[in-house]
């Protein structure tokens, strides 16, 4: 079937969709025409993932190098017991294919890093990050600013999350923000100390929702503003980010 059209099966399954106003059936076949690279297969990759594939984005991408461990259960819903010792690439791959066999899933068994080929994200104009270090986001802030794509950030850390959509050619990007890379004391600090088990939940489905409205074009994406959750008080803040004319990536000095 052309992306350009939907299958009476597809109008069934995207049904809740198509009767939003600003999605309908031209909408839905925009997001199956559509590719979203997500780095990482935890916690915000499989809530991100999974909506994403239930939505009908075309093609999705999943970058990881772990396997399922028993630990990652409590929050990483992609995985599930039968699984633990499966790549989670191959796990991701097995659930989102279940979920929804319409669409195309690629796998990159792989750790981003500088030494990374660059090749891999050329075929995604929006990478969404599930990762959990400072490094491989900028890493992927480097090939988004040169391959002028979209990239959406998310982190958490035990009932604390944080979100935003950097575009350097119409605000800040993850450089301009996020300056320094936290020191190796600060990194091991927070290794292991935990993260409530919905917070990704809460924080990848917000991912997804970006993903869409950039795809389809409508609403105001989170560009220019770092989302702050903090799941025990229930509040949400915003933060207005500015570019930095002296980034080392996009700025312009």
């Amino acid at each position: 079937m052309s992306r350009n059209s939907l299958s009476n099966e597809e109008k069934i399954r995207y049904a809740r969709h198509l009767n939003i106003p600003e999605i309908g059936e031209a909408g839905q076949c925009k997001l199956k025409a559509a590719s979203v690279l997500i780095v990482g297969a935890g916690g915000l990759g499989s809530a991100s993932s999974i909506y994403l594939a239930a939505a009908g984005i075309g093609r999705i991408g999943i970058i990881d190098s772990d396997f399922v461990e028993l630990s990652n259960l409590q929050r990483q819903i992609l995985h599930d017991t039968v699984r633990i010792g499966m790549a989670k690439v191959e796990s991701a791959r097995k659930r989102l294919a279940e979920i929804n066999p319409e669409i195309e899933i690629d796998v990159y068994q792989e750790r981003v890093s500088v030494e990374s080929d660059k090749s891999l994200f050329k075929d995604y104009p929006i990478i969404l990050d599930a990762s959990d270090n400072f490094d491989t986001r900028y890493v992927l802030n480097e090939v988004c600013v040169k391959e002028k794509k979209i990239f959406i950030y998310g982190a958490i850390f035990q009932f604390y999350g944080q979100m935003s959509v950097f575009d350097a050619t119409r605000g800040p990007c993850f450089r301009c923000v996020f300056q320094k890379i936290p020191s190796e004391e600060f990194a091991k600090a927070n290794q292991g100390i935990g993260v409530v088990g919905a917070l990704p939940g809460t924080i990848g489905t917000m991912q997804a929702i970006e993903a869409i409205k950039l795809i389809l074009e409508i609403g105001e994406p989170s560009i220019g503003r770092l989302i702050l959750y903090d799941g025990m008080d229930m509040r949400f803040q915003e933060i207005q980010t500015r570019k930095d004319p002296a980034c080392p990536v996009c700025g312009t000095r």
